[in-house]
């Protein structure tokens, strides 16, 4: 295995663990904000839409970091 795929194997490990991660933050989330519980409704969605592009951020700075390795 050259050492390009080592690398985006390694990168699509990373991009599925934090997409597992997203998932999970927004299950916990969700049980958060089931009733009898007080949490605004905006408050749930600013929340996942941060997580969302704090995954992005990483994905993109990963991507930055396996494109780097290779430009000439």
């Amino acid at each position: 295995m050259g050492m390009k795929d080592k690398f985006q194997d390694q990168s699509e490990q990373w991009q599925e663990q934090a997409k597992q991660k997203a998932q999970q933050a927004r299950e916990q989330g969700q049980q958060r904000g089931r009733p009898g519980q007080e949490q605004g409704p905006q408050r749930g969605k600013q929340g996942e839409r941060m997580r969302d592009e704090e995954t992005e951020r990483l994905q993109r700075e990963e991507q930055d970091r396996f494109d780097q390795d290779y430009d000439v």
